[in-house]
């Protein structure tokens, strides 16, 4: 079954999607066979949500707007845990204890 599903979610993590952060996203992100492909504020450009150059490259900052977008199998379940990673700010409050 080809699916292709899109979500949208607001970054809040305090330094937005630096090293660690990215490290996390495109790991998730390759864990899924299909394409993911991210857009930051509205811009038309899609970034390749699989590569760490592309993904730590767009400097996204807190406050912005990702657009994420799957295409392929097991689409939708790779959106959802890609927003609900970024929802739950990359799982580092837990690991850390504290924001840095």
């Amino acid at each position: 079954m080809h699916v292709n599903c899109q979500t949208e979610v607001e970054v809040k993590h305090g330094v937005g999607l630096h090293a660690r952060p990215s490290v996390t996203f495109t790991r998730l992100a390759k864990s899924f066979p299909c394409s993911i492909e991210v857009a930051v504020n509205g811009s038309d450009v899609w970034l390749n949500g699989k590569s760490i150059i592309k993904i730590m490259g767009a400097r996204i900052r807190k406050g912005s707007i990702l657009r994420i977008r799957a295409d392929g199998i097991l689409a939708e379940e790779a959106i959802r845990a890609l927003k609900e990673l970024i929802e739950r700010n990359f799982d580092e409050e837990k690991k850390h204890g504290r924001t840095a």
